[in-house]
This record gives structure tokens, sequence and C-alpha cells, in this order.
């Protein structure tokens, strides 16, 4: 089995090698004699699709065998013999996404050992962890054991998938870092479809000794702030700031609307927003308010931020609840922690839906859990990307010149298609030279733009 080399920038070889490694967990499933292709080279042929967001990736390599000997699908992802993206949908179909759990603990360990985490640090050295669930494909047609069921009252039935995607968010902080996802699909011997609360459960409960050793604060909406979730996450001895809206928490409101004026405090600040405006952001904040109703409720504290501009006009408005104590010297800190989980959609959900991952996207329904399995490999490479992004220079350089997601990847197609890469170190210096990326570096001339790029490759092959 050949590995990928490693080179002067070892973020590439040690964030594949754990790619890889979790492949070689992977089952194999076949019976007859064709076993041309290895289990672990099908996982890093479908991984390498997603990291370079090509779909067309793994025939082109197989071209470029034919014609060169050799193919960036071995000498970049370390692949010996390219699979058909059928076989690869084959081979992996009878894989449980839990398989690459350990690619996710290594990527995360990369970058707590190269101190990349310690931006995300707040409250004194807390650990901010947003959680929500994710819709990721629906289907009136195809349906898979791993399938949710809705049936409707006109008389359809809509089979989906949906995952909680976790992920590592701080103020002020524009990378969202995904965690392994949980999938929400029905589990062995439960009477009830399985539902958001209940794989965050699951999630919570595997993932609670990290979470203890980051001091986590599990941030979440609405959905979350409820007695038994909440018992949960104290239980494993965590901490929440979970949003607390009136229309969901009518027992904590009632008792929070008897109390007088003087029961709240308050504290103000005006400050430069991310955006560069002055902003003034005021949070009240009250103690021991119940949850629910019921006898033995679980009290929290509640806050409150509201934000105005400098005409007074309000411009943000949420409230939570926390069991973490609050004072007048915590009190916007902890707003700012719970407001930052809008992070984990436009940082995280969004972007695997319509930045380039394209998570929404069937690429492969399957018949066992070939579907959660691509999908939770599509987010390992967008983890993988934010990895890079965060302990790798020139990485950064390179995404910083080239701009957006869909740029960057259109490169990645165009380059590693019809050019031969001895390793991703010869990349790296390629582009780096090809962009005049350097202290002083001038802008990119013209050539050098996705067009110009594809116009000279495709040039170049047609010789």
């Amino acid at each position: 089995m050949t590995e990928p080399p490693g080179g002067d920038a070892p973020s590439y070889a040690r964030c594949l090698g754990l790619v890889r490694e979790a492949a070689a967990g992977f089952p194999d499933m076949r019976k007859g004699s064709n076993t041309s292709h290895t289990i672990p080279d099908a996982v890093m042929s479908a991984f390498a699709v997603f990291f370079l967001q090509s779909p067309s990736w793994l025939s082109c390599q197989r071209a470029m065998q034919d014609e060169k000997g050799r193919s960036n699908a071995l000498t970049l992802f370390g692949i010996g013999n390219v699979p058909t993206d059928n076989h690869v949908r084959s081979l992996l179909d009878p894989a449980a996404p839990e398989r690459l759990h350990g690619a996710y603990r290594g990527l995360l360990g990369v970058l707590e050992g190269g101190g990349a985490l310690e931006r995300y640090r707040v409250l004194g050295g807390r650990t901010p962890v947003a959680l929500d669930g994710t819709d990721f494909h629906s289907s009136e047609k195809i349906s898979c054991p791993d399938c949710l069921v809705t049936r409707h009252k006109d008389g359809r039935t809509v089979f989906s998938h949906k995952a909680v995607t976790p992920v590592i968010v701080a103020p002020g902080v524009r990378q969202a870092v995904p965690l392994r996802p949980e999938f929400v699909a029905p589990q062995d011997g439960a009477e009830k479809q399985d539902c958001e609360i209940n794989a965050s459960k699951r999630w919570l409960d595997d993932m609670a000794p990290w979470l203890r050793e980051a001091r986590a604060v599990l941030l979440g909406d609405d959905l979350y702030a409820h007695g038994p979730f909440c018992r949960k996450v104290l239980l494993h001895g965590l901490h929440f700031i979970f949003t607390c809206l009136r229309e969901s928490h009518k027992a904590a409101y009632e008792w929070l609307d008897l109390l007088e004026p003087r029961d709240f405090q308050t504290v103000s600040e005006t400050r430069r927003d991310e955006d560069g405006h002055r902003r003034t952001w005021t949070v009240r904040f009250a103690k021991g308010v119940p949850l629910s109703g019921e006898d033995g409720a679980l009290r929290a504290n509640w806050i409150e931020l509201t934000v105005t501009d400098a005409k007074g006009r309000q411009t943000y408005r949420n409230c939570w609840a926390t069991d973490l104590d609050v004072d007048a010297g915590n009190a916007l800190e902890l707003a700012a922690c719970g407001r930052a989980r809008w992070t984990i959609e436009n940082g995280n959900n969004n972007t695997l839906k319509t930045k380039g991952y394209h998570l929404d996207h069937n690429f492969g329904h399957g018949k066992e859990h070939l579907a959660n399995t691509l999908a939770s490999l599509n987010i390992l490479a967008f983890l993988t990307h934010t990895v890079l992004e965060l302990t790798e220079r020139h990485y950064r350089l390179i995404r910083d010149r080239l701009g957006g997601r869909r740029e960057f990847f259109l490169h990645l197609h165009v380059l590693t298609v019809y050019h031969l890469f001895a390793s991703w170190d010869d990349f790296e210096d390629f582009v780096m030279r090809a962009l005049r990326l350097g202290p002083h570096a001038p802008a990119a001339p013209p050539e050098l733009t996705s067009k110009g790029l594809i116009r000279r490759y495709a040039k170049r092959k047609s010789r």
C-alpha cells in the first residue's frame, strides 16, 4: 500500500495519513475474487473527490495514469489503483460513518498540538462548541435503513437524512472548526424515530472526555434549552449557553415578568463591531430562573442582549439560559458567546451546502450506510481544509490570494487534472511561484486567474 509522501509541509502528510489510518479500519465485505482495488484506496478516492470538490477527478486520474504512468491520486493521496465512482460506492456502502471517528479525533489533535485552538478560548479558558441539526438529503423514491421517514397527510412519504454538525466557535473568529457529526438515524431497539436531541445526546456521551478536557461550553438554539438535555450537559461536568425564547419557555418568562426592575442587573458597553460600526451592547440578566413550571425544575441564569446603533435603533436582540455564574464582569462576554452560535450556520452548514462542498447533493445513496458515510467524508474534507488553513502558512497564503472557496477549488481541479505533482510540497511550490507569493509579491497576472490556468493547461493537454 502506497503512502502519500511527506516533505517540508508536514500538515498535509499528517492530515492525509490520519484519514488513511481510519480507512484501514473499513470492512471488506467482498466474497468474490475481484479485489484489485483495496478498501483504503476506495476511501481515499472518495475523500479526494470531496477534498478537491471535483466529481470527475477520479476518471481524470485514470487517464493521467494511462498517459504518464503515474497520477496525482498516487502522489498526493497514496491511491495505488484508482477505482471507478460506482466501485467506490459499492465498496463503501457497508461501512458506517463511525469508522471515520478516529480521523476526526486525530485532526483535532493536530490543531491542539499546533496551538491553533487557543484563539477559541473564552471565559477564562473555556471552549465554545455549538450544536445544530441540518438536513442534507430527501427523496420520495430513494431510501435506505439510515433514512428518516416522514408521512404527510396528502399521502406522500419522504425519506431524508439529517445530522447534528457540532463546531468549535468563538466571538470574532471567522472560521468554525467542524467536529465529527452525529447522524439522526433509526437506532436499534428504539420504538420512536430518532431526533436531533437524541442524536446530540449520543454525541455528547461519546465526546464527553474531550469536551471536559477542553472545558467546553455548549451553545445551541431554543431546542436545547430544556431540563433533560441541560441536566445531561451538567452530568458530564460541562456548561451551556442555550437560546431561551418566550414562546417555548412560558414558565420561565412568567417568573421573569413577576420580577421588579431592581431584581435585574444591567451592564452596557459601546464597541466597534466586526463591520466597523460602533454599536451599544446592553445586557440585562437575572439569576435562578426556572426553565419549566414543574416541581424541582432546573434553574438557570437568564441573559438578554440588546444591540442598538448610533441612532438608538435596535439591530439585534436575543436571550439565553446558562448554568454559568453571571455578573457585571462577564455578562457581555457570555452574551457574545451565545451570539457566536450563529457561526455554525454561516461558517459551517451554509459553507457545506453553498460554498463548494455541496453537502445536500446526492453523491450516492446505497442500500446501507453510503449516504451518511459520504456526508461524513465530505465534512472530514472540510475539517482538513480548516486544519490546513489554521496550521499551514503556505496554504493560508494561497487561499488568501485566490479568495473564495469556489476559485480555490477550481484551481485545485485544473492543476491536479492537467499537471502531475511529485508531492503536496511540489504542488505548493508550483502555486506559490505561479501566484508570485512572497513578502513583496505583486498581484497575479491575468494568465494565472482560473480562466487563464484553464486555457493554459487545456492548450498543453491538446499538444
